[in-house]
């Protein structure tokens, strides 16, 4: 070997160290300048055990709207709905442990806990019941188990395609694996996080052109470029002045560490939900899919003694994001009939509304 290849053999570790530091130097400043400037909106809130909740509060009434987001989804999934509702009550969505800008967890993210912490963040806020619950996907099993839990505080229960725990069991060994898959690579991503790839990717996506994001997605072949088909169809149905903060809270490493918590507890979630008894004496207004089968009676009777079922025809999973307006007048209607008032007719009346008796 020559003494210029020995030379350039030597190099090499110094530029490798060179650009992981810069990596997580780059991933730490873009970090600390996203944190001043997309949470002046909101406050954090200490519930104890060193963990802090991120709040985001709109309007005024006498009753508070609370919106809990799915399984990976923090506060932002609500922008839009929030922002309408604001004008009609008082709301609040927050941002559970792991995800967005709360503290990492302290707990498995089964409903029982996260509805624990939940009350908690609440009290510590100041927020007083009644409250009118409205969960998305997983949300909708934090908010069950908040109203089984606190039902005193409860005057109605919106769901927008909640989890279906039947779904899930029995718990074998292929559902197993595929919840195996999708923890490893929620903890695969953490390093990439750290090093600020992540950042650059999901900035490129949804902040730039996005070459640097089609270019990454293309080392993973085809499911790289399926994925990141699916990112775009999603959050291309929010409003653009929030994809800054997506791309913030993805480029974050605590939220892939928190995904992959909130995934390993899917398989007590479900067992845990699956053995819950029904909501009783609280109206429950359930969103399906027109993309989705309808829920049974007897899965509606699982849920609760009086719910209804109401069907969004235009809708896959993300119905808040496919057909917000359904799902407004749906909460509108529920603070409304809650408190006594008269709702004006909408879309309700033109909806697939199903007549399924339960109870």
């Amino acid at each position: 070997m020559t003494n210029s290849a020995f030379e350039c053999l030597l190099v090499i570790p110094g530029l490798i160290a060179a650009l992981v530091s810069a990596g997580f130097l780059y991933q730490w400043l873009g970090g600390h300048f996203d944190r001043l400037q997309y949470t002046a909106e909101g406050r954090w809130v200490d519930i104890g055990a060193g963990r802090k909740l991120y709040l985001l509060e709109k309007g005024w009434g006498e009753a508070t709207v609370l919106f809990e987001a799915g399984i990976a989804a923090t506060n932002l999934n609500w922008f839009q709905i929030q922002e309408t509702v604001s004008q009609f009550s008082a709301t609040a969505s927050y941002d559970r442990s792991g995800l967005g800008w709360s503290s990492p967890p302290r707990s498995a993210r089964t409903p029982g806990n996260l509805a624990a912490e939940l009350h908690e963040l609440l009290q510590e806020a100041g927020l007083k019941p009644p409250f009118v619950l409205v969960g998305h996907s997983f949300g909708g099993l934090v908010m069950r188990r908040y109203a089984l839990l606190y039902p005193e505080e409860v005057m109605g229960v919106v769901l927008v395609d909640p989890m279906r725990c039947e779904e899930w069991l029995p718990m074998d060994l292929a559902k197993q694996e595929k919840i195996d898959r999708f923890r490893k690579l929620s903890g695969f991503a953490i390093p990439i996080a750290q090093l600020g790839l992540a950042r650059l990717a999901v900035t490129s996506l949804l902040c730039r052109s996005g070459r640097i994001a089609d270019r990454l997605a293309g080392i993973g072949g085809q499911r790289g470029r399926h994925v990141l088909g699916r990112i775009k169809a999603e959050v291309g149905k929010m409003p653009r002045e929030v994809w800054p903060v997506v791309a913030a809270h993805w480029s974050r490493p605590s939220y892939y560490a928190g995904m992959r918590s909130h995934i390993a507890s899917v398989p007590d979630s479900v067992r845990e939900m699956q053995a819950a008894d029904p909501i009783c004496g609280i109206p429950v207004l359930l969103l399906t899919p027109g993309h989705s089968s309808p829920l049974s009676g007897d899965c509606l009777q699982r849920i609760g003694d009086t719910v209804r079922q109401v069907i969004a025809p235009a809708s896959a999973h993300w119905i808040h994001l496919d057909e917000p307006e359904l799902v407004i007048q749906s909460i509108r209607e529920m603070v409304g009939a809650s408190s006594g008032r008269t709702t004006e007719p909408g879309i309700l009346a033109t909806s697939a509304d199903v007549a399924i008796p339960v109870g």
